[in-house]
């Protein structure tokens, strides 16, 4: 993984790995999906200094018809969206596709901030008037 190692705490239930996600105050399935996910929120809270209390992780939305969960939407102090992230398994390429479905989810967050990962590869963008641009580094919070 091209993220920092974690201390995570992770137990068998029903024969079945968890791992204990610090934002949802709980243990969930450990898939390579949450693997990812868990590193990212720590990269985001011990290195880019995130506030924990300001992410939010698998929060449910409506696009059209459809129900959809983000991965991480972390917000502002005001409680506004500020950045987006999809994850994805560290055994799947990220492609256009990908990035499109964290665009899409997007339209309806209007985060300045997109970023999709694999734990592998990240990809950031900034949301300009007109479209996206993609940044050398994931800013820092506060931004």
């Amino acid at each position: 993984m091209n993220l920092p190692q974690i201390a995570c705490n992770i137990r068998k239930n029903d024969g079945k790995p968890e791992i204990f996600d610090a934002v949802r105050k709980k243990y969930v399935a450990l898939t390579p999906e949450e693997w990812v996910r868990q590193h990212f929120i720590h990269y985001l809270v011990n290195q880019l200094e995130y506030p924990k209390s300001l992410l939010s992780v698998e929060t449910g939305m409506k696009y059209h018809t459809l129900s959809k969960r983000t991965d991480i939407l972390v917000y502002n102090r005001d409680m506004s969206p500020l950045l987006l992230t999809e994850c994805k398994s560290f055994k799947v390429r990220i492609t256009q596709s990908s990035l499109n479905q964290v665009a899409v989810y997007n339209r309806m967050i209007k985060a300045p901030y997109m970023v999709l990962t694999n734990g592998l590869k990240h990809y950031c963008c900034h949301l300009t008037e007109k479209n996206y641009e993609f940044i050398e580094e994931i800013p820092p919070f506060p931004l």
